[in-house]
């Protein structure tokens, strides 16, 4: 049998029709995706404004995390749904993301949704999944490191690092960070080095801010479409897309 994918699909919406459809879908969509075939997990998330970490709502960007028994029940769900259909004629511009889960630990509503099935390469690109309910008494301190984290990421390592969102399942509550790495090393040393993150980490550590929290590694092998024009598929693997004559 074929392994488990996870994916994770970004959509943009552009203009008050197809914002008020994209977010209408956060409460219909879910129950279509529970009829999907080969569709073990799956999440509608909102997203922040500006780089995505913010207590402000960005009503143009949302995503859908995606979990499947194999590759194949993906790729026909993202060529032949009228679910998927629906997105993509509503939608300005599409990214998916596909990977493969190399760690994890914690959980997701109790459990773990994610199967390591690929060995960790700290030379290959990295994707990180960061997702936590934080407890109610905490969110004022914790939002107010959110600011710094944001602008750091950018400031600090933005030469390794290719793309990154805050998303959420419930807004300033269920709260969830994407990223994608060039490599291991880099995202490392901005997770251990970085001045903002570490802080936060450290306060994560001594307060307990989470009632539930998920990490996740993962080693992504392609990605389709673009975002805000970007190839970020090129952008992970430029070796390859030089080969095959890609930009």
């Amino acid at each position: 049998m074929d392994p488990q994918i996870v994916t994770l699909t970004f959509f943009r919406y552009v203009g008050a029709r197809q914002q008020w459809w994209g977010f209408k879908q956060m409460g219909l969509a879910p129950r279509n995706l529970a009829k999907v075939p080969g569709l073990t997990f799956s999440k509608m998330l909102g997203s922040g404004n500006g780089n995505g970490f913010s207590i402000w709502p960005n009503f143009g960007v949302y995503g859908l995390l995606g979990v499947w028994e194999n590759e194949a029940v993906a790729q026909d769900f993202f060529e032949r749904s009228p679910l998927f259909q629906s997105f993509q004629a509503q939608s300005t511009e599409i990214s998916i993301v596909y990977l493969k889960t190399a760690k994890v630990h914690g959980t997701w509503d109790g459990g773990t949704p994610f199967i390591e099935n690929i060995a960790y390469q700290p030379e290959a690109p990295l994707a990180v999944l960061t997702r936590a309910t934080i407890r109610s008494k905490y969110l004022w301190r914790f939002w107010r490191f959110v600011p710094g984290v944001s602008k750091a990421m950018w400031r600090e390592h933005q030469e390794g690092l290719v793309f990154s969102i805050g998303i959420g399942e419930v807004p300033l509550v269920q709260q969830a960070t994407f990223s994608l790495w060039k490599n291991s090393e880099l995202m490392q040393t901005y997770a251990y080095k970085g001045k903002f993150h570490s802080a936060v980490v450290k306060k994560t550590r001594e307060l307990g801010w989470y009632k539930e929290e998920l990490f996740a590694r993962f080693h992504p092998f392609r990605v389709e479409g673009t975002w805000q024009g970007k190839n970020l598929n090129a952008a992970l693997f430029p070796a390859l897309n030089e080969e095959i004559g890609t930009f």
